[in-house]
């Protein structure tokens, strides 16, 4: 796995967020290209393919106590992310795998087929205390993936049974082919989506989110999830300064327009190998900009990439941060956004019978 020499910098494959395979930060030994100065004829890149890896998972529900969460406990149905999404933060995680951050977390991804099973099994357990679960915390519960292999669909069909309630973040248009059971669940007070909108711009979009359903796609979907009554929500994230800033108050209003009510953002995080590979997509796609963009970063985060207090990672500190605080606060009271507060139902939650299962009397 190689470290990419700044001198040499990697070509964009199109199609692909990263640039590069940089080597994770477990990696003991790394090696870099270096020009001899003989080779002039540029060779094309082979495509790169997706590969899909199966995952036999132990367990499903995992456990969150970071304050600056809104969820206890999550799901992640799979592990990498063929969106491409050069800014997201799950991007290190593949490093625990001893695969790249980079294209391979986009490239090789791995499926849990067992999730539903597991997750039959973890809210049977008498210990069990329900609170929403929340699918897309880490990477998004409705990538292309999840057209083939269904795993998002069968969770949810398996919380339907269960009455537990179920929080969605995802980028998918096919989110709507879950539209009638989402519908459903949410009669009964059971479910929320957010509808993650980065920019109204397709051209930043395709460099920055390069596999995803475009802008208008997004709002479309937020507009027909509302329709139906399912509490619907943007998030406006991230926001990158002198990229996508200046368009919160045009995201937030379209979503309001498209059935929105909540509304959150988040400053850009660039935390562990992020950061290297965001900078190579700004040398690459904003080389005129890269330096303004990572200065404003920088000024939100102590001078620093990134800092990972819970008190400022969503929100940053400084004048800029401050700033864009501000402009979030007035939007959101312009457009009577979050006046009331979405609370789901938790007293609905019962395990449904198995065969054989000796049913109660009364």
């Amino acid at each position: 796995m190689a470290n990419d020499d700044p001198a040499n910098p990697p070509r964009q494959r199109r199609g692909r967020g990263a640039a590069s395979n940089l080597a994770g930060r477990f990696v003991p030994q790394v090696s870099a290209r270096e020009s001899d100065g003989w080779q002039t004829d540029v060779e094309p890149l082979e495509r790169l393919l997706t590969e899909a890896i199966e995952e036999k998972a132990k367990s499903i529900i995992a456990s969150n106590q970071s304050p600056d969460l809104p969820f206890s406990q999550s799901i992640n149905p799979y592990r990498g992310c063929e969106h491409g999404c050069i800014y997201c933060y799950a991007r290190p995680a593949h490093a625990y795998m001893d695969l790249s951050p980079g294209l391979d977390f986009e490239s090789r991804i791995f499926f849990k087929p067992n999730a539903a099973a597991l997750l039959d099994k973890a809210l049977r357990k008498r210990s069990y205390q329900c609170s929403p679960i929340a699918l897309g915390s880490n990477t998004d519960p409705y990538q292309p993936l999840e057209k083939d292999k269904q795993i998002t669909r069968q969770l949810l069909e398996t919380m339907q049974r269960f009455n537990q309630p179920v929080t969605i973040v995802t980028k998918g248009q096919l989110i709507l082919r879950d539209l009638p059971l989402l519908a459903e669940m949410a009669q009964d007070n059971l479910a929320q989506v957010a509808i993650s909108v980065t920019t109204l711009d397709n051209e930043l979009k395709r460099r920055l989110e390069p596999r995803t359903a475009g802008p208008a796609a997004r709002l479309r979907a937020l507009e027909q999830l509302s329709h139906v009554g399912i509490p619907t929500a943007v998030m406006a994230a991230p926001m990158i300064p002198a990229l996508n800033d200046s368009e919160l108050e045009r995201i937030l209003r379209a979503a309001r327009d498209a059935g929105a009510r909540h509304a959150a953002y988040i400053l850009l995080r660039l935390p562990f190998e992020v950061a290297p590979l965001f900078r190579q997509w700004l040398a690459e796609h904003y080389p005129e900009r890269a330096s303004h963009v990572m200065s404003l970063v920088q000024q939100s985060r102590g001078g620093r990439d990134y800092q990972s207090d819970f008190s400022q990672r969503q929100t940053g500190i400084g004048v800029f941060a401050q700033l864009l605080q501000q402009r979030f606060r007035v939007a959101i009271n312009k457009l009577g956004l979050n006046r009331r507060k979405l609370k789901l139902d938790c007293n609905r939650f019962q395990p449904p019978p198995r065969a054989g299962d000796q049913q109660s009397l009364f």
